[in-house]
């Protein structure tokens, strides 16, 4: 009888996000796979988990599903963590969980914490409809992507670095116009979380003053979203 795929959410920031079903979980698998193992080893040590870890990538994963398949199909629990966030979403997981689904390994995905979420709800934009991007092509294919992102009627989720994050913001200002609203959200559930809203002319005019740091989401509205303008100050806000 074959084991069981544990898919854990890990905390984007706020080690208070980690539920007591996910720290359980990973005490009573057999082995973690670590997106990063160091960095995954922090969270591990503060929880009081000593459950054997092993490295499980987007540069290595196409060599280690067959393997972790196999172990799965011998009776071993496996869970299957990310550096944050929950794994698949603009992380590795989707190929172990298509492998699972090709051999009938029974998959388990625990509810928890996500980027995206908090970020769209905070934008203040219609959260009914939404379009998922994550992370743009860094160079090929770009412009076409944020093309397509341009013409959609549904709010639009982007993940991006702090370093592209301004060029992107241009990017998507030549495509979409200045007036579209946009929100940026970074360190989401840390210290400095903090969440800019306002057209994107207006956050391009902010970022081109304060140097973005941290993980980035931006959200932009529909192309036929109603324009609402507020003073800068409602637009910025900190939950310092």
């Amino acid at each position: 009888m074959p084991g069981k795929l544990f898919i854990v959410p890990t905390p984007v920031g706020n080690l208070g996000d980690m539920s007591p079903r996910a720290i359980q979980t990973l005490r009573e698998s057999d082995i973690i796979l670590a997106e990063d193992t160091r960095t995954s080893g922090i969270l591990l040590k503060h929880f009081e988990i000593s459950t054997p870890m092993l490295s499980h990538h987007k540069f290595n994963e196409h060599a280690t599903v067959e393997p972790i398949v196999q172990r799965l199909l011998s009776g071993e629990n496996i869970s299957l963590i990310s550096d944050a966030g929950t794994p698949g979403i603009s992380d590795p997981g989707f190929l172990l969980s298509r492998e699972c689904r090709k051999y009938d390994i029974p998959i388990e995905t625990l509810p928890g914490p996500t980027a995206f979420v908090p970020a769209l709800v905070n934008s203040g934009l219609p959260c009914e409809h939404f379009y998922f991007e994550g992370f743009l092509p860094q160079k090929k294919g770009k412009a076409t992507r944020i093309s397509f992102i341009s013409q959609l009627d549904c709010t639009s989720i982007i993940y991006e670095s702090p370093l592209r994050l301004l060029k992107t913001l241009e990017l998507l200002a030549e495509a979409c116009g200045i007036d579209r609203p946009a929100s940026v959200s970074r360190e989401i559930s840390k210290m400095h979380d903090t969440t800019v809203r306002g057209t994107l002319g207006e956050i391009i005019s902010y970022f081109s003053q304060n140097n973005p740091k941290g993980e980035i989401v931006i959200i932009i509205a529909g192309r036929n979203s109603v324009q609402t303008k507020t003073e800068h100050k409602n637009k910025f806000r900190s939950n310092d």
